[in-house]
């Protein structure tokens, strides 16, 4: 075939070629870079999520035991390598940081300057090579070898580790002796340091260098740790005291392949399991985040692929619309084509040689620009080239189509379809029914991607079309009846236009179009939504003070702070027994957590804050009485219970027993610990009169913009005056409060990890819903363009105004717009009930099922996206009737 020949028809359908050019590159464009953009956000939210976690989280710590006679210290910094070397090559190829050091076990020191302050406190010393540069000497020099045995051993401590407790460069200590058989060993202190940043990873080890570990009780020590010289260690293991010697590699997400995480966690446990048969203990916490990720990044690109799927299943049905379309427009040549003797393939060789010269070069462009996108190849090169020749082969199968002779009119819609239509009806709804059933069986396998399964979207969506766009014509005649008894004509020209079901057929991609935005956007709704039932149940408040006994004046100073509306306390224990009576006879069920709040107070505190708590009648409205107290709760408790024919239990708090009786049960009571399934929650203000009243071990705080400073200082002091108030005295020290906001907690559930392409997939899946939806609209008001103009033209010679054609256009496409809308929009609704069990989403969730429903802002967008497509589509048509005149059209419809 002559290639100048194909050019020029080409050039005279333009248009049609340009719009299935512009189809076919984003299509590729969307097979090629969608999975680079996801491969980039993967890796993008592995390196958050690995630089929240702790160091302890991100390390692989090989340790000996501390041994006598141990070999010497400077020996053993060569095994870095001989370590990294024996890891997996996933592993090693992982490792960003690597530190080595050999300490001793700290044992008591004295001195006069810790004797002034009268300090007991034990000192460790560690030898860290390249401590040099990590730190800067704030005064002072770095430990060096003593020059003979009988000098003291150089040290240097943190700055803010010597300055509390008194010591200075020059400080003389004496470091006691492991055993009776050893003498102690002088000490002098050299230098003082800072670190140069604090978050570096060579200052994780533990003890650390940096902060001094706090007595566990009275009568017990401090723990601080002094660096020192490689070659003092051996002078030390000469003396007989046991060295221990420690390599630890930090895992970067530069390292990582996300697509290769699965490989790298059984790289680590056979490391594990290699490392039991050793004199060295690995302990590594890394397998546990890079798990979380796992799952996670495995639940969004499984969602992603839903989400792709639904768009390129819509972007099918447009070319196909195309390729329609662009048939259509040309039916008389191929007509005239068979009627001068051309046979049955001839219009399909020139419709395959047309779209080789333009489908091709387009997908090529699209890759192209697709692999311009950041971020790994995703693979889908096979995909793009099936999706090429599958539109290289649309317009050629639609030629296949076009009728040998003239036809009849083809606006003319009957109420029982042809018998190739139903059977394929019929087949597209029953082949969406077994998808269903299949997929609520087999389920999405993770890390895989199942084409039946995961098309499950598309098949339910156009299936749900079918069905109403077959079933909508009743009603729209109905209306057409009614509208032919009113007086004027555009009621009635409209609905009996609307109700011809053949002008109905492209919009069966406007249900798929929107069926894939309101899939999206409801489970985005339903995240979102669960993220703030977590956070609420977590905190039910703006903010809640943990620590361990305050004093009971805390809530009024906590009140009294800027911004704070309400405070109420709260009493929380952890593994309490249950007892059968007042004597404290075991019940013999597990541990149980005891929650003791103020049901009025709680309520109060979280109206005050604006959340939604519901608190439980027993708790809300009990009062002091002489039998038990009411309880809520958990259902594993009161399963125990029952099966023990206990209808009363007798709990413990802060060394107080009360009797309760289960009165309700809640499955997910805030406040109650994570991960817990058994808690009991009292009501305090129903607690009978006792010489020795609990004290709060919390606080729930609701306010505006509250200074988490300011609440921690309230914290402490409450603890502080609650020590030192006369009444108890911890024998512990009261560590700090811990406060957590409920901002704070959302924002960690939303941010990072996974997040960045769940997002991704959302607004991608939403906005290309949205707007293929639109264009398919612009597909069905062109694809009746022709016959409208003709109506319209006869019409206008009857006397119909510019105003009433734009009624009856109004009328003819509102029932076509309005039921593929709804219908996309209930589609969308349905799927996330039927796909949100199976796709994983509690990752996202931390581990709560993710509950979906049609919100109201889901029904307003629905609205609005279907108000927006009916004025789209008007606009589109006047556009339409003003490039083609209404006197030509008229003509052209006369001469075909």
């Amino acid at each position: 075939m002559n290639i100048g020949v194909v050019i020029r028809r080409v050039r005279a359908h333009s248009g049609q070629f340009l719009l299935l050019a512009a189809l076919t590159l984003v299509i590729a464009l969307l097979v090629a870079g969608v999975p680079r953009v996801a491969n980039r956000l993967a890796d993008q939210g592995l390196r958050e999520h690995l630089a929240a976690e702790p160091g302890a989280r991100r390390d692989l710590t090989w340790t000996t035991r501390p041994v006598v006679d141990a070999p010497p210290a400077s020996s053993r910094a060569a095994d870095l390598d001989r370590f990294q070397q024996r890891m997996p090559a996933d592993v090693r190829a992982a490792v960003a940081h690597r530190w080595y050091a050999a300490q001793t076990p700290g044992d008591l020191v004295t001195g006069p300057d810790l004797a002034r302050g009268n300090y007991l406190v034990q000192l460790g010393l560690r030898a860290t090579p390249g401590i040099e540069t990590t730190g800067t000497l704030v005064e002072g020099r770095w430990p060096a070898v003593p020059p003979d045995d009988d000098a003291p051993v150089q040290v240097a401590l943190a700055a803010d580790v010597a300055g509390r407790f008194g010591l200075r460069v020059g400080s003389r200590l004496r470091l006691a002796a492991p055993d009776p058989q050893h003498p102690s060993t002088p000490l002098t202190v050299v230098g003082l340091f800072r670190p140069v940043d604090p978050a570096d990873g060579s200052w994780d080890a533990l003890p650390s260098v940096l902060q001094v570990g706090e007595p566990e009780g009275d009568g017990q020590p401090f723990i601080l740790v002094g660096t020192v010289a490689v070659a003092a260690l051996d002078r030390l293991a000469g003396q007989g005291r046991p060295i221990s010697f420690t390599w630890r590699y930090r895992l970067g997400a530069d390292g990582i392949d996300v697509r290769r995480i699965d490989q790298l966690v059984d790289g680590v446990q056979r490391l594990v399991r290699a490392s039991t048969a050793t004199d060295t203990e690995l302990t590594q916490g890394v397998d546990v985040p890079l798990r979380e990720f796992s799952r996670a990044v495995t639940s969004a690109r499984t969602l992603l692929a839903v989400i792709a799927a639904g768009v390129l299943a819509t972007l099918a049905g447009l070319v196909v619309l195309a390729a329609a379309l662009a048939v259509r427009r040309r039916r008389a040549e191929f007509v005239l084509i068979r009627a001068r003797g051309g046979g049955a393939t001839t219009g399909l060789r020139r419709s395959l040689a047309e779209s080789l010269l333009v489908v091709p070069p387009a997908a090529g462009l699209g890759w192209l620009l697709g692999g311009l996108l950041p971020g790994a190849p995703g693979g889908t090169g096979p995909l793009a080239v099936g999706a090429t020749v599958l539109v290289t082969l649309a317009l050629p199968v639609a030629t296949l189509a076009v009728p040998s002779g003239l036809v009849g009119r083809r606006d003319l819609g009957r109420l029982r379809p042809s018998a190739r239509r139903a059977t394929t009806e019929a087949a597209l709804v029953l082949l969406a029914g077994l998808a269903v059933v299949l997929l609520r069986r087999r389920g999405l396998t993770p890390g895989t991607v199942d084409p039946l399964l995961v098309s499950v979207p598309a098949l339910v969506a156009v299936a749900a079309s079918v069905l109403a766009l077959r079933l909508y014509p009743w009603p729209v005649r109905l209306a057409g009846r009614l509208a032919a008894r009113t007086r004027g004509s555009v009621a009635f020209l409209g609905t009996a236009r609307a109700g011809r079901a053949a002008a109905a057929t492209p919009l069966v991609v406007v249900v798929l179009a929107v069926a894939t935005a309101a899939f999206c956007a409801v489970v985005a709704t339903g995240i979102e939504d669960t993220r703030d039932d977590v956070a609420t149940r977590a905190v039910p408040a703006d903010a809640l003070i943990r620590g361990d006994r305050l004093a009971p004046d805390t809530g009024p100073a906590l009140e009294r702070l800027p911004g704070v509306r309400a405070a109420t306390g709260l009493v929380d224990e952890s593994a309490q027994r249950l007892a059968t009576d007042a004597l404290g006879t075991d019940a013999r069920l597990r541990d149980t957590s005891v929650l003791l709040v103020d049901g009025p107070g709680l309520a109060r505190t979280a109206r005050a804050a604006g959340r939604d708590v519901p608190v439980p009648g027993p708790l809300r409205d009990a009062r002091p009485g002489d039998g038990p107290l009411p309880a809520v709760v958990s259902p594993a408790v009161a399963a125990d219970l029952a099966d023990a024919g206990l209808r009363s239990a007798f709990v413990t708090v802060q060394g107080q027993r009360y009797e309760f009786v289960p009165a309700g049960t809640v499955a997910d009571f805030p406040l109650a610990r994570p991960n817990t399934s058994r808690y009991v929650v009292l009501p305090w203000q129903a607690l009978p009169r006792r010489d020795s009243p609990p004290v709060p071990t919390g606080f729930l705080v609701a306010g505006d913009r509250l200074d988490a400073g300011a609440l921690r200082q309230a914290g402490d002091e409450g603890q502080q005056r609650y020590q030192t108030g006369g009444a108890v005295t911890g024998r512990e020290r009261p560590r700090g409060v811990a406060v957590q906001t409920w901002a704070q907690t959302r924002l960690r559930l939303g941010g990072g990890g996974a997040n960045g392409l769940l997002a991704f997939g959302f607004t991608t899946g939403a906005v290309a819903g949205a707007v293929l939806a639109l264009l398919a609209v612009a597909f069905t008001v062109l694809a009746g363009a022709r016959a409208r103009g003709e109506v319209l033209s006869r019409l206008r010679t009857l006397g119909l105004s510019r105003r009433q054609w734009r009624g009856l256009l109004l009328v003819e496409l509102a029932p076509l717009v309005g039921v593929s809308v709804l219908t996309g929009a209930l589609v969308g609704v349905l799927l996330p009930v039927l796909l949100t069990p199976l796709l994983g989403l509690a990752a996202f969730t931390s581990g709560t099922p993710v509950r979906v429903g049609f919100a109201p802002g889901t029904v307003a967008a629905t609205v609005g996206l279907g108000a927006v497509a009916l004025g789209f589509a008007l606009a589109v048509e006047a556009l339409n009737n003003r490039r083609m005149r209404l006197g030509e059209v008229l003509r052209l419809g006369e001469e075909s």
